[in-house]
């Protein structure tokens, strides 16, 4: 069988280089899927995210999972200066409730850990059965408030990110890897 490259995506102009290729993204969720299908056996778990971040990562877990489970979604919005204060209001509730379930919470990235903190928060007090946090990327240098992850895809370099769910002014989160932007185009925002 002969095999086949091939070509490299044509990047948009604003992204410097792909940091994490489709395929590596592919076998990382498809790891964290096996690990959730041992851990949660017989159980039927409840994966919640964050609209509209955690959407692709969810989709793709999902999809690689085997065991029976449910899917539900959050919108919020952060407010304040900067969006850094991690106040958050929810715009979107859950359509189910979770008491008595076991609930993973499915987030594209985790930084300062304010607004899953918050998240976390508002869902414990819902009284489920379990509730983890399930993270593809993590920024550990930048935590602020220690959240307990259970699942983790990779540690994420202290660069601007686009693509698998993560937006550049709400563009580019469908490319199916991520990339890192270039500085001139993060220099040219801070300047505009």
């Amino acid at each position: 069988m002969q095999t086949v490259t091939l070509p490299e995506p044509t990047l948009p102009p604003i992204i410097q280089r792909v940091w994490l290729d489709e395929r590596k993204i592919k076998r990382k969720v498809r790891q964290i899927a096996r690990q959730i299908d041992r851990d949660y056996a017989g159980l039927n778990p409840h994966l919640v995210t964050v609209m509209k971040g955690g959407l692709f990562f969810l989709t793709d877990l999902a999809r690689a999972m085997t065991i029976p489970h449910t899917l539900d979604f959050l919108a919020i919005t952060s407010y304040g200066p900067q969006s850094q204060s991690g106040e958050v209001r929810i715009t979107k509730d859950l359509d189910e409730p979770i008491a008595g379930r076991h609930v993973i919470i499915v987030e594209d990235i985790l930084d300062t850990g304010l607004t899953l903190a918050y998240i976390y928060k508002n869902l414990e007090r819902r009284k489920p059965a379990s509730l983890k946090v399930c993270v593809f990327l993590d920024r550990p240098y930048r935590r602020l408030i220690d959240i307990p992850i259970a699942y983790k895809g990779f540690d994420a370099p202290d660069e601007f990110l686009v693509g698998y769910g993560l937006d550049w002014r709400q563009q580019y989160r469908s490319l199916p890897y991520i990339g890192i932007i270039k500085p001139e185009v993060l220099r040219a925002e801070i300047q505009g």
